[in-house]
């Protein structure tokens, strides 16, 4: 049976919001040349959402599990993954500079939209309310509703919406969201893309 790949973990969650951070499963991802895919499988699909709490270890051993019994369906939600990764992606790329999304992006992420919230519960908590998952535990699609869930927040928020920011280091096309006091952040991180355009202005400088 597959297990827990610990090379995922090397993977930064840079992005604030667990869809910026699904939206970020490709590296480099505004270049056509240099990107590369992190979800080349449906375990490393498992591995990830393990690496970013969407599912505990345990869930993340069953799943694997199932899929080695089911390897269609699990190839199945492996490409129904990417397809809802790269419309989010397209979707906040176009709203961090303002722009409207494009219909068939939207198109993919309401009909998620329709099958995870479909999934969903009000739980009361004394006097208040919270909205979660419906029990899936054999689910192999179960880490998209919590994913779909964060995109819907994110975009239905006007405060964040408007916080959401691509990395400014070509091409890495990683997004985020800016949560510094004045809206300063251009850089997934200052220690990666900061410091490359850093020293890229310095080179042109001392030229």
């Amino acid at each position: 049976m597959s297990g827990i790949n610990k090379n995922v973990y090397e993977h930064e969650l840079l992005g604030g919001r667990l869809c910026l951070d699904f939206a970020n499963t490709v590296s480099w991802h505004d270049s056509s040349e240099k990107s590369q895919e992190l979800l080349t499988s449906y375990d490393r699909l498992v591995n990830w959402s393990l690496h970013a709490n969407i599912l505990n270890e345990r869930q993340a051993l069953s799943l694997l599990k199932k899929a080695e019994n089911q390897p269609s369906k699990a190839k199945e939600v492996l490409q129904q993954a990417i397809e809802l990764r790269e419309s989010i992606y397209h979707i906040f790329s176009l709203v961090s500079n303002n722009e409207m999304p494009d219909a068939h992006d939207l198109s993919i992420l309401n009909e998620a939209l329709g099958h995870a919230y479909g999934r969903m519960q009000i739980v009361p908590s004394g006097t208040t309310f919270s909205l979660e998952f419906l029990n899936g535990e054999d689910t192999l699609d179960r880490m998209l509703p919590p994913i779909v869930k964060s995109a819907i927040d994110v975009l239905t928020s006007e405060k964040e919406r408007s916080r959401v920011k691509k990395c400014e280091g070509d091409p890495c096309g990683w997004l985020f969201l800016d949560t510094s006091r004045n809206r300063s952040r251009r850089w997934c991180s200052m220690a990666d893309c900061g410091n490359r355009a850093k020293a890229k202005r310095f080179y042109h400088n001392r030229k």
